[in-house]
C-alpha cells in the first residue's frame, strides 16, 4: 500500500495529513490496523445527481457551544474523493482560557493548546481541504457555524453544502431512538483506532458512512442526501456556478427571463437556500416550474437583516412590476375609514382616499384597503360579527323612515336604526370592533433610523424612516445624512411599508435611533 505522508509542526503543536491508497472492490486496513472505511465513490448512474464525488467528514472540540462567543480547540478532517481517502488534524490555540467543565467534558487543556497555531494560521489550509467538498458532520450546524464565525473573523466568507449525519441516521434507521456517536458505534460496531477527539469523531463518521451504504443501499442513502440537501435540478440556461456564489444571508433576489425582462423578485434571511428551494419544488409545483423554464439570469443584494430584505422586495416589486409577482404591487386606489363625530356620542365612518388621509397624524383611521370594494367586504364582515347596523355604517340605505336594516329583521342587528339600541351604545360597539384595524399616528417627531446589526458579519444598516415613509437604507452616517438632505417630497405612503414597521417597532424587535440634519 503507498502512501505518503506530509507533516507541519508549530512549536509543540502538529497537524498531519495522511493519504492512504484503497482498493474500491474490498474492505481495507488503515494505517493503524484498524476498518477505516469501504470505496467511497458512487456509481455515476443516476446517484452522480445527488451524492458529490467529494466529501469531508469533520470533527471539532470547541470552548463551549455559542459559535459567536466560544471557539474552536481541535480540528479533524477526513477527506474522501473516489477510492482515495486522507485525514488532517490540528489543535487550535482559542486565544481564551478553555472553560473547566469542557476540559472535564473532552480532556482539553490551556497548556495543551497554548502553543498551537491559532485559526488565522491553518484558515488557508482548512479552506483548501474543504473547498468543493461536501461538509458532513454529527449536528452539522454546530460544527458549520463554528467553521463559518471562524472564517468571519478574519473577514472571509465559507460556505458549503452542509450534511448531517444524526438526521442521516434517523432518517435510514427509524428502528432506533438513539443516534449520538456513541450509539452509533455500539450499534454499528465502529472503532476510533488510535485516533482520540476531532479526528476521532471524523474517522467514526467515515465508517458510518460506509455502514450506511452497505446495510440500507446506495439509492436509499443517495435519497435521503437529496432531501437533506434539497438539492435542485438547475433551470437548463442558468450558471450552475451562480447558485455557488448565492451568500447565505439575508437579502432579495431577481429573477430575469429573455430580453433581460424581470420575472420575479423574491427575499429571505438565506438567499442561498431560499434560491435553492425554488429549483427544489420546480417539478411539484406549476408556478415553480414555470418560471424555472422561463429564467435566464439571477441577480441579488444582500441585506443586513430581514426587515431591509422585506423593505427592499416591497419597493422592488412596485417599482419594476415583475410579471410573477402580484401580492406587493402599489394600489392606486388606497382608501381607509376615518371616524366621524356627527353629535355627541355618535361617531360614523366615511372612506375616505390615501391621498387625502393624514397617516403621519391621524388617530381616527381604521384600516388599509387596496379600494373601495374591499373595505366595504371588511366593514360588512366586521358588522356581521359583531351585531352592528349596515344603515348606521353607511353599508345599507333605509328602505324608508322608521325602516328597520335588514340585519334587524333577520336578528343580526340590535336595532340601533330603529332606535331599540341607543346610538352611543352602538358607537361604542364600533369602536370596539374596529379597534383591530386602527391605524397608529407617526409615534416620533421626525425621522427615525430604524438600526439592524449583523454581529457575524459586522455590519449595520440603518432604514431612514419619517411619517412611515422609508426614505431609503444607508450603512454609514455619511450614506444617513444624504437620504435626509433628500427627503423634501421623497416617498409616499405605502400599506406594506406602514405594515412591515408597524410590526417590527410595534413589538420592539428592532433598535430605534431619532435622526436629525447636519
Amino acid at each position: 500500500m503507498r502512501q505518503r505522508d506530509v507533516r507541519f509542526r508549530s512549536r509543540q503543536a502538529s497537524y498531519a495529513t495522511r493519504w492512504i491508497a484503497y482498493d474500491p472492490l474490498v474492505r481495507t486496513v488503515g494505517h493503524h490496523g484498524k476498518d477505516i472505511a469501504q470505496r467511497f465513490d458512487l456509481p455515476l448512474t443516476r446517484l452522480d445527481l445527488v451524492i458529490p464525488a467529494r466529501l469531508a467528514f469533520i470533527g471539532l472540540e470547541t470552548t463551549g457551544a455559542n459559535p459567536l462567543r466560544d471557539r474552536i480547540t481541535k480540528i479533524g478532517v477526513l477527506e474522501a474523493e473516489g477510492d482515495r481517502v486522507s485525514t488532517w488534524s490540528t489543535l487550535v490555540n482559542p486565544q481564551r482560557p478553555i472553560p473547566e467543565f469542557i476540559q472535564q467534558l473532552n480532556g482539553s487543556r490551556d497548556a495543551t493548546v497554548a502553543d498551537a497555531p491559532t485559526f488565522a494560521q491553518v484558515a488557508a489550509e482548512l479552506a483548501d481541504r474543504l473547498h468543493g467538498r461536501l461538509f458532513i458532520a454529527h449536528h452539522a450546524r454546530f460544527n458549520y457555524a463554528f467553521v463559518k464565525r471562524e472564517f468571519q473573523r478574519l473577514g472571509k466568507s465559507f460556505r458549503a453544502d452542509v450534511l448531517c449525519t444524526v438526521r442521516l441516521s434517523r432518517k435510514l434507521f427509524p428502528e432506533h431512538q438513539k443516534h449520538h456517536l456513541e450509539s452509533l458505534m455500539v450499534r454499528h460496531d465502529l472503532t476510533t483506532g488510535v485516533h482520540s477527539g476531532a479526528l476521532a469523531a471524523a474517522h467514526l463518521l467515515g465508517q458510518f458512512w460506509c455502514v450506511l451504504k452497505r446495510e440500507r443501499g446506495e439509492e436509499a442513502l443517495a435519497e435521503a442526501i437529496r432531501q437533506q440537501l434539497k438539492r435542485p435540478s438547475l433551470p437548463p440556461h442558468l450558471d450552475s456556478a451562480l447558485l455557488d456564489d448565492l451568500p447565505e444571508s439575508p437579502g432579495v433576489y431577481l429573477f430575469y427571463g429573455d430580453n433581460d425582462a424581470l420575472l420575479y423578485v423574491g427575499k429571505s434571511v438565506n438567499l442561498r437556500q431560499r434560491v435553492r428551494a425554488h429549483f427544489a419544488s420546480d417539478l411539484r409545483e406549476y408556478k415553480e416550474m414555470r418560471l424555472s423554464q422561463e429564467v435566464r439570469r439571477l441577480r441579488w443584494q444582500e441585506t443586513v437583516g430581514e426587515l431591509g430584505a422585506l423593505l427592499l422586495e416591497s419597493r422592488l416589486i412596485k417599482e419594476c412590476q415583475p410579471i410573477h409577482n402580484h401580492r406587493l404591487r402599489r394600489s392606486s386606489d388606497l382608501c381607509t375609514w376615518q371616524l366621524v363625530q356627527v353629535a355627541p356620542g355618535d361617531c360614523r365612518l366615511r372612506l375616505v382616499s390615501g391621498q387625502t388621509a393624514d397617516f403621519v397624524r391621524s388617530n381616527d383611521l381604521f384600516g388599509l384597503f387596496a379600494n373601495r370594494r374591499e373595505a366595504t367586504d371588511s366593514l360588512r364582515k366586521v358588522a356581521a360579527a359583531n351585531g352592528l347596523c349596515p344603515i348606521i355604517l353607511g353599508l345599507e340605505k333605509p328602505a324608508g323612515p322608521g325602516r328597520p336594516c335588514f340585519s334587524h329583521q333577520v336578528k343580526h342587528c340590535r336595532g340601533a336604526c330603529v332606535g331599540k339600541e341607543a346610538i352611543g351604545v352602538h358607537s361604542d360597539r364600533m369602536l370596539s370592533a374596529l379597534m383591530k384595524l386602527k391605524l397608529t399616528a407617526w409615534p416620533y417627531p421626525g425621522a427615525i433610523g430604524v438600526v439592524e446589526r449583523d454581529d457575524l458579519r459586522r455590519v449595520e444598516e440603518v432604514h431612514v424612516v419619517n411619517g412611515w415613509r422609508h426614505l431609503g437604507s444607508a450603512r454609514s452616517e455619511v450614506g444617513v445624512q444624504e437620504i435626509l438632505l433628500g427627503q423634501s417630497g421623497q416617498g409616499r405612503f405605502d400599506r406594506d411599508t406602514y405594515r412591515l414597521l408597524a410590526a417590527h417597532l410595534g413589538k420592539g424587535r428592532v433598535q430605534v435611533r431619532l435622526l436629525t440634519e447636519r
